[in-house]
C-alpha cells in the first residue's frame, strides 16, 4: 500500500468515526473499499485518494453524506441472536406486560435498526401474540443514521437472502407478500412500526419514553468515549422500570453509571437508582 492510499484510508476511516462514531481497524480497511467502490463508479470519482480529498473539503455535502452512509455496517437479519431474542419475546415482555398493566401501553426503541429487520421481528412477535396485547396501545419505533437503510424498512421490501435470514417459512408467508424476487411487508405489519432518521451522537430528540430500548451491536464499533455518549444520551428517553438491550458482546461495565445490569434478565439493563434522567 503506497502512502497516498494509507492516507487516503486514515482520511476516510476518520470522516466515517466523526460523523457516526464508528471506527474500522487498519487491518479491515478492505471494508472501506468494498463499501466505496460502487460509489465512486456512480459518481465518475477516479480512486480512493480522490474521494478522500473531496470528502476532506466537504465541498459536497450530498457526496459526503453517501460516502458515510456506505461506509457504516448495517449487517441486520431477522430475530437476530435468536437466544437472546427468544428471552426478550418471552419473559421481558411479559415483565413488561405486567409491569404496564394499569396503562396498557407498551413502547419499544429499535436504536440503529439498519434496514428494519430488528423493528419488524419485535412487530411479528406481538402480532403472533395477539391476544396477549389485545386492548393495548403499542408503538415501536426503529431509528437509524442511513435514510438510504430507512427507505427499505419504510417499505418492509426485502431480497430472498434478506428474507431467509433468521426468518421462519411459516413467519414469512404469514407477514410478507412475494413480488417478483422480492418480498414486501404486509400493511398488517408495516403500521405496527414508525422510522425516523437519528444519529446515535446527537442528543435524543422527542420521542418520549420506552419500557423496552434495543442498542444491539453499535457500542461494539465505538471508542469509549462514544460508547459512554451513546448510553447517557439514551437514559432519559427509559421509562422507570423499563430495559435495555446490548449485543452479546457489549456491556455498560466501565462505561456509564446510569445503567446497571439487571438481576431478573441476563444481557439486560435498567436504570441505576436515583440515575432516572441524569
Amino acid at each position: 500500500m503506497s502512502i497516498a492510499e494509507a492516507r487516503a484510508y486514515r482520511a476516510l476511516s476518520a470522516a466515517l468515526e466523526r460523523h457516526t462514531g464508528q471506527t474500522v481497524p487498519a487491518n479491515r480497511h478492505w471494508r472501506i473499499d468494498m463499501a466505496l467502490k460502487p460509489l465512486m463508479r456512480a459518481n465518475s470519482v477516479p480512486d480512493l485518494q480522490t474521494l478522500a480529498a473531496l470528502i476532506e473539503m466537504d465541498t459536497d455535502p450530498k457526496l459526503t453524506r453517501a460516502c458515510v452512509e456506505a461506509m457504516v455496517n448495517n449487517e441486520t437479519s431477522f430475530f437476530r441472536d435468536q437466544p437472546n431474542f427468544a428471552l426478550l419475546a418471552g419473559p421481558v415482555l411479559d415483565h413488561i406486560r405486567e409491569l404496564r398493566s394499569h396503562t396498557k401501553r407498551l413502547r419499544i426503541w429499535s436504536a440503529a435498526c439498519s434496514t428494519g429487520q430488528e423493528a419488524y421481528s419485535l412487530a411479528i412477535t406481538i402480532l403472533e401474540n395477539a391476544e396477549k396485547w389485545r386492548g393495548w396501545t403499542i408503538q415501536i419505533l426503529g431509528s437509524d443514521i442511513s435514510a438510504t437503510a430507512l427507505a427499505q424498512a419504510r417499505e418492509g421490501r426485502y431480497s430472498q437472502f434478506e428474507i431467509q435470514r433468521g426468518l421462519s417459512v411459516t413467519h414469512m408467508l404469514r407477514h410478507f407478500e412475494q413480488q417478483g424476487e422480492e418480498w414486501v411487508a404486509k400493511d398488517s405489519l408495516r403500521k405496527m412500526v414508525t422510522f425516523t432518521e437519528h444519529n446515535m451522537l446527537t442528543p435524543v430528540r422527542h420521542f418520549g419514553r420506552f419500557d423496552v430500548i434495543l442498542c444491539r451491536n453499535v457500542l461494539m464499533y465505538l471508542s469509549d468515549d462514544k460508547r459512554t455518549h451513546v448510553l447517557e444520551a439514551i437514559a432519559p428517553s427509559m421509562e422507570e422500570g423499563g430495559l435495555l438491550m446490548l449485543g452479546a458482546a457489549e456491556t455498560v461495565i466501565g462505561q456509564t453509571q446510569k445503567f446497571r445490569a439487571s438481576k431478573a434478565f441476563r444481557g439486560f439493563y435498567e436504570l441505576a437508582p436515583n440515575r432516572q434522567g441524569a
